[in-house]
């Protein structure tokens, strides 16, 4: 095989619509361990190869187009075994596989066109099967009994795939072509193409939950690929839009906005952006959350349905197993096999410490941008459910900090962002007792406090001035607890014996995106962040180099992750200045741009070096939800924009634009009841905004420069 050859077959291309998602190679089959066709947590086609003859096709090209909604894979022939005396050179039959993916089903177009000045048999062969293994199953997790593959059913051209599980649930799939095969046996079938010398010839393949009985057909493809183009198109038109002068960075901000309409499902809720796939694709408290806050200044109508969720699915009781706690708020949901049976506490599971703050954090944000308060009242019971957590967790701490513990063994063993099982330790490398309090998670729950407070004060809540007194202890307790002198930097956790885990993480990075730190402090924060310890010309690693377990191939010991670094910038920049973000900014586009033009969960955290590329992580999430909103996050942090929806006011301060960037538009910005263009232009020194309102009435924008 050659190396081209090779990459294709490790090259993942993926579609997503709702709860389902496919992931294949570049040739457009689903072969690898990882790939398939899912829907709710559940494998429903785990093999689909197409050959020719006895041989693989050539490939010729593979993407996944500018919005999302379609797969195309290029390929031809290669030499074919005369059937006859209508032996087909290499080279001469072009293959289009143009795939889209709607609602629970597949659909798929195999063009064929025949350069020849003979006819062309195609003998094409369909490797199929399907296994319904649970995606914890597919990510490892080996357990001890499965249920019961049931036979396969062929009718026509239509083979059904049946499996019982344990829980009781007959999970069935098909896969379905639009033309009859000319043979089958178990592991697949075979259908002959005769193609006309110059003609074309069309095959269509259907595939996901056997739930009719349709046969595949030219009219159904046209008609799924109209509607999965509008689907995308009404999720890419959500919230405001960049443009610049620069069409490479543009096609970075679009690609970013057609990732995050990708991973975005639409519940009853409202929008709701899923982590990332394969492994993520569901809804997670925490990434949301951050996604949300990213995009907030774009689109707030995102962080709405993210909230809304959220407070539908906020704990009502107490479950060890589940983590759950009164008024905790969901980190993730799952709805596969091995989550219905509880082999796992992942159906609906609250383990982590941060969501709860965070999501009190982005109403906060959400009420001062959009100036919703009819929305805010109604999320008020949940508001003060999620601040009675926190406030019993900080009561329960012998220094009032917010920290987690896990219940059962069952659960997460760490319950932040960085979540593996060796991501919290001492200097000495040690994993520490808990229970565990992050010094990212106090800053979350500082700003929630805050956010209560003034929100509180709003509504006439009497609460609001403890809410306030009690940020003001927590800050406290932080700068008292957290803060290493000769280091010049807070520790990375206090344990659940006081000990403070001496350890140089990125962590603290977050105290300045919240506000909390003393300014002295934090000022001395982001000039560790910038040094070579931590940055590396493509991001701010996760650990700084030369610490206990660094590791920068590490999943969270070394790497670097965009969200992680997006939100450092945001809070340098407040102590830098903006020139920090911009330069951030550039070192995440130029990370972009050798991965497609998209930024992947995470890459290895080695230093850079001239004319070498970032180091990808294997199996990171590519897309993911709050790696596709570092963008527009660093955007805003270079920008400095802060909006007032309540008052209508849009706040500009210092702005600076990306390096190479001389002209930046912000087209549709929903400020209130109105909507206002924003262009940002560079003149020596000096960037000037200006306000180009298409709309009823003008937008006050006040510019501190």
């Amino acid at each position: 095989m050659d190396a081209a050859a090779t990459a294709a077959l490790y090259t993942s291309h993926v579609l997503k619509d709702g709860d389902s998602f496919l992931i294949a190679n570049g040739y457009g089959d689903i072969a690898g361990p990882a790939e398939g066709l899912f829907h709710n947590d559940t494998r429903l086609l785990s093999v689909y190869r197409l050959g020719i003859g006895d041989g693989r096709p050539a490939l010729l090209s593979a993407a996944v187009s500018r919005d999302n909604a379609f797969f195309v894979a290029h390929l031809t022939n290669r030499a074919l075994s005369p059937i006859g005396d209508t032996g087909t050179p290499e080279g001469l039959v072009h293959i289009a596989r143009t795939r889209l993916l709607l609602g629970e089903r597949m659909y798929e177009r195999i063009a064929c066109t025949n350069y020849d000045s003979r006819p062309a048999l195609l003998p094409l062969r369909f490797e199929l099967a399907a296994d319904f293994r649970d995606m914890f199953e597919v990510r490892g997790s080996v357990r001890k009994a499965r249920g019961e593959m049931l036979a396969t059913r062929d009718d026509g051209s239509r083979r059904r795939f049946q499996y019982r599980g344990l829980d009781g649930v007959l999970r069935s799939s098909f896969i379905a072509f639009s033309q009859a095969p000319r043979a089958e046996d178990g592991a697949g079938l075979d259908i002959e193409l005769r193609i006309e010398p110059g003609g074309h010839g069309e095959l269509y393949v259907e595939a996901g939950i056997d739930s009719d009985d349709a046969a595949p057909s030219r009219a159904r493809f046209r008609q799924a690929a109209t509607q999965a183009r509008l689907r995308m198109r009404h999720r890419r038109r959500r919230g405001a839009h960049i443009g610049s002068n620069g069409p490479l960075f543009d096609e970075w901000m679009r690609r970013s906005r057609s990732d995050l309409a990708l991973l975005t499902s639409e519940l009853p809720s409202g929008p709701y952006p899923y982590a990332g796939i394969p492994w993520f694709s569901t809804p997670f408290g925490r990434d949301a959350v951050i996604t949300a806050l990213q995009t907030l200044w774009l689109d707030p109508g995102l962080a709405r349905g993210v909230l809304q969720f959220l407070a539908d699915h906020q704990a009502q009781e107490d479950s060890a197993f589940l983590d759950s706690a009164p008024g905790k708020i969901l980190h993730e949901t799952r709805k596969g096999e091995m989550a219905s049976l509880r082999e796992l506490p992942f159906g609906l599971y609250y383990g982590g410490v941060d969501t709860t703050p965070l999501f009190v954090m982005l109403a906060g944000a959400y009420a001062k941008r959009s100036g919703d308060r009819a929305f805010i009242d109604r999320l008020w019971p949940a508001l003060r459910a999620a601040t009675a957590w926190i406030e019993r967790v900080c009561d329960a701490n012998p220094w009032g900090l917010l920290d987690y513990a896990r219940a059962e063994a069952s659960g997460l063993a760490n319950q932040g962002w960085k979540d593996s099982g060796n991501s919290v330790f001492h200097a000495d490398g040690r994993i520490p007792a808990g229970p565990i309090a992050l010094v990212e998670v106090q800053g979350y729950a500082f700003a929630a406090l805050r956010a209560m407070a003034e929100l509180g004060r709003r509504r006439g809540d009497a609460a609001a001035d403890e809410w306030d007194a009690r940020a003001e202890r927590l800050r406290a307790a932080v700068e008292d607890k957290f803060w290493m002198p000769e280091a010049g930097y807070y520790g990375l956790a206090v344990d659940g014996d006081g000990r403070l885990c001496e350890v140089l993480a990125s962590n603290p990075g977050h105290l300045l995106y919240t506000g909390l730190a003393d300014a002295q402090r934090a000022h001395a924060v982001s000039e560790r962040l910038l040094s070579n310890a931590f940055y590396t010309g493509w991001g701010l690693r996760t650990l700084a180099k030369g610490q206990p377990r660094y590791n920068p191939m590490s999943y969270h010991n070394g790497s670097v992750w965009p969200h992680d670094s997006a939100l450092c910038a945001s809070g340098i920049a407040r102590q830098h200045g903006r020139e920090t973000a911009a330069r951030l900014l550039r070192s995440a586009f130029e990370t972009a741009v050798h991965f497609d033009m998209r930024l992947p969960e995470l890459y290895c955290g080695f230093a850079r070096r001239p004319g070498a590329p970032p180091i990808p992580y294997p199996v990171a999430c590519l897309p993911q939800a709050w790696a596709a909103g570092s963008p527009f996050m660093l955007l805003q942090a270079c920008l400095g924009v802060e909006i007032d929806g309540e008052h209508g006011v849009v706040h500009v301060d210092r702005p600076r634009l990306p390096p190479g960037i001389d002209d930046v538009r912000v087209r549709g910005l929903v400020v209130g009841e109105e909507r206002v263009d924003l262009v940002f232009k560079q003149f020596g020194e000096r960037v000037g905004v200006f306000s180009e309102s298409r709309y009823a009435n003008a937008i006050p924008v006040n510019l501190r420069s």
